[in-house]
């Protein structure tokens, strides 16, 4: 399915709207981070000495806050994000708080993680224009392996395993209880295939309970590289439409193709992932196509990075007369990346909003060599970055 793109109002090369919050030096900073991502040898190389250095108790904490995590991250604490919040905001982009802190796995980390996205909840319900969602991962506030069983085992579970399930259902309605009781959008991360069933189940029970009276407070996040997900979309609104309630969804692409993929053919079961980025490409936009005619019952944020199909929806807004400020209609980016839509689609006057991890330093490496190591898979994309701030450097020497 394919539509011409015909949006004037939006151009992903202005580079002077892309980088106008970033000062010279800071722009000749994000240059040299994205110059040495865009070598693969550097990335690999880089990430096994900081690895290295972790474990062996060294100081490189300064040299990793000034450099990666200053790109990708907004601080230790919500309280450190509050500068990059502000600096978004100018721009009239808003921001997601993601508590990337991963790799605790006991019923006091749970505990602890719930509390901090709850605290998140009450910064987005104080700056509701600034923070327009809060965001959670299922995992982080219960044990994969338990969610594992619950999806492929459930007549095997113990009776200290169903109480520890139930105990992260009562989570996962805290959090989006609270998200409804302070009118906080929140999204519901997705994950690897083996554990988005139970996932996803526990997401649309959200939906039909805080959902209602026109409000879409939970979202789902649909990953389009799964080829059953587009079908899923469709199911879900159809339930929902039935049911009176409405559909939250976020639209990705993925970010677990290598582990889906080995996991499968390890099994021997049939891979989830599409066969082709092609297909994957084609399955997003079917998706935005359906949910562009389907918003009498869907609201949806397109999590991208891809240009052709932001402007594919900036453009299926004109072609149905839907505001530019509909609130149905969001776009989303990671901080750090992107700026090129972000930015240029914030001052065309859509809604747009920047994921913003934060952590301490050592919690959030792991979320940080991902995207040093996506950066180098995903086609051109570390490229794409490079190209685009050199071109805002020499732009800016011949102003």
């Amino acid at each position: 399915m394919k539509t011409a793109i015909q949006n004037r109002s939006l151009n992903f090369d202005d580079t002077s709207i892309a980088f106008a919050h970033q000062s010279d030096s800071k722009l000749r900073k994000t240059y040299l981070i994205f110059a040495l991502m865009n070598q693969n040898w550097v990335v690999k190389i880089g990430t096994f000495f900081i690895k290295l250095a972790i474990k062996l108790g060294l100081p490189v904490k300064l040299l990793i806050s000034n450099t990666i995590f200053s790109q990708f991250c907004g601080g230790e604490s919500i309280a450190d994000c509050q500068k990059t919040i502000n600096s978004l905001a100018k721009s009239k982009v808003g921001t997601i708080l993601d508590f990337s802190v991963e790799g605790e796995d006991n019923e006091n980390a749970f505990d602890a993680t719930t509390s901090e996205i709850l605290k998140t909840i009450d910064k987005a319900a104080g700056q509701p224009q600034q923070i327009p969602f809060s965001v959670f991962k299922v995992s982080g506030i219960g044990s994969v392996d338990l969610l594992e069983k619950v999806q492929e085992h459930p007549e095997d579970l113990t009776t200290e395993e169903k109480s520890a399930f139930e105990r992260v259902q009562n989570r996962v309605d805290k959090l989006c209880g609270y998200a409804a009781s302070l009118n906080v959008r929140i999204f519901i991360d997705a994950e690897e295939s083996w554990i988005q069933d139970v996932i996803d189940e526990m997401s649309y029970h959200m939906m039909q309970k805080y959902n209602t009276a026109g409000k879409t407070i939970v979202y789902n996040t649909f990953q389009l590289y799964r080829w059953e997900s587009l079908e899923h979309l469709a199911d879900a609104c159809a339930l929902a439409r039935k049911e009176s309630y409405r559909v939250g969804a976020k639209l990705v692409r993925g970010a677990y193709i290598e582990k889906e993929r080995r996991r499968a053919a390890e099994l021997e079961y049939k891979d989830p992932i599409h066969a082709s980025k092609k297909d994957t490409d084609a399955d997003f936009n079917k998706a935005v196509h359906f949910s562009v005619d389907n918003l009498d019952v869907l609201s949806i944020c397109l999590g991208t990075h891809n240009e052709e199909s932001s402007l594919l929806c900036a453009d299926l807004m004109t072609q149905h007369n839907i505001s530019k400020s509909d609130e149905r209609i969001w776009f989303a980016q990671l901080l750090g990346m992107s700026d090129n839509i972000s930015y240029n689609l914030a001052n065309a006057g859509y809604n747009v909003a920047k994921y913003v991890p934060y952590g301490p330093v050592e919690a959030v490496m792991p979320y940080l060599f991902r995207r040093a190591e996506e950066n180098t898979s995903i086609a051109g994309q570390s490229s794409r970055e490079f190209l685009l701030i050199k071109k805002e450097k020499q732009r800016r020497r011949g102003c």
